[in-house]
């Protein structure tokens, strides 16, 4: 150990056990064992004379201390990784890039794309990684993030990939006969949730001029716009997702229209990238094709 620095295996065990809130599962992650994990933790708290965690029976819980370290720990652990992956990338003759995603429009707009990016730029590696919340740079170790919002976030350089548009309320065609046959008619019916965006059922049926029944918020929540379409498509329920997102399965006939009512969107997917960093050219070149992809060159 150097003078003052823990080493790294006591540094990847706490930051684990903070982040995962277990013991058991931080070495389950690491490939340890619980008591491999636990002593690690133990003695980096006895190396720094510091409590990192409070325990209780078998919960443990951050300090402010112990969370404010893990922050940073996790930082430089990210960072650590991404200067290992350019050393490799270097090393290979080639160049890499790093880019945070959305996951549904990753899986569905972007990947499929990607091969086409990869046949004129070789040389370059995209890795993914998902972020569904606004982010600084300077904490995460990306090069570029593509995200959903009303602006480029601050202190970033980017463009407007496209507009959402619009949210449009989608089911199974036996979903819909259900909501045209009952007397309720959409209120007899399940609705589906977006985590991220609470409060558009409320929004959708006000902007149809309707009441929104007290049952709508008592239907599933779920995190990603693919858990939501795959919800829909399995019939429980109607879903509220962006327009394009469901065109697929809308146009072979798996989904259909719930009501022909929509809930415009003013918010876009944006790519940027720190605006006081040079980019590099393997990012350029990224940019430049992502522009072309979304017809803005």
């Amino acid at each position: 150990m150097r003078h003052g620095i823990p080493n790294l295996g006591a540094l990847q065990a706490f930051e684990a056990t903070a982040r995962l809130g277990s013991f058991s599962r931080a070495a389950e992650e690491l490939s340890l064992t619980h008591s491999a994990v636990f002593r690690q933790v133990a003695g980096l708290e006895e190396r720094l004379g510091v409590q990192l965690f409070t325990r209780v029976r078998r919960r443990i819980a951050l300090t402010d201390a112990g969370a404010e370290y893990a922050a940073r720990v996790r930082h430089h652990l990210e960072q650590l990784e991404k200067d290992t992956f350019g050393l490799i990338s270097r090393a290979g003759l080639g160049r890499s890039l790093h880019i945070a995603v959305l996951p549904t429009l990753a899986t569905t707009w972007l990947v499929p794309r990607l091969p086409r990016f990869r046949r004129d730029h070789d040389d370059v590696s995209v890795s993914l990684s998902v972020r569904t919340r606004p982010f600084q740079f300077n904490d995460h170790p990306f090069d570029a993030a593509v995200y959903h919002a009303s602006q480029l976030w601050p202190g970033t350089t980017g463009f407007k990939l496209f507009d959402e548009k619009e949210l449009v309320p989608v089911c199974t065609p036996a979903v819909r006969r259900n909501i045209d046959s009952h007397p309720e008619g959409m209120a007899g019916v399940s609705h589906l949730h977006m985590m991220s965006r609470p409060d558009v059922w409320r929004q959708w049926y006000r902007e149809q001029g309707r009441d929104c029944p007290p049952s709508v918020g008592a239907g599933p929540r779920y995190e990603l716009f693919t858990m939501l379409l795959a919800a829909a498509q399995a019939g429980m329920g109607v879903a509220l997702v962006p327009g394009f997102l469901a065109r697929q399965a809308l146009a072979s006939g798996e989904l259909t229209l719930a009501d022909e009512g929509v809930l415009p969107v003013g918010e876009a997917y944006y790519f940027s990238y720190p605006a006081q960093d040079r980019p590099s050219e393997a990012l350029l070149a990224f940019e430049a094709w992502l522009r072309t992809e979304a017809g803005l060159i």
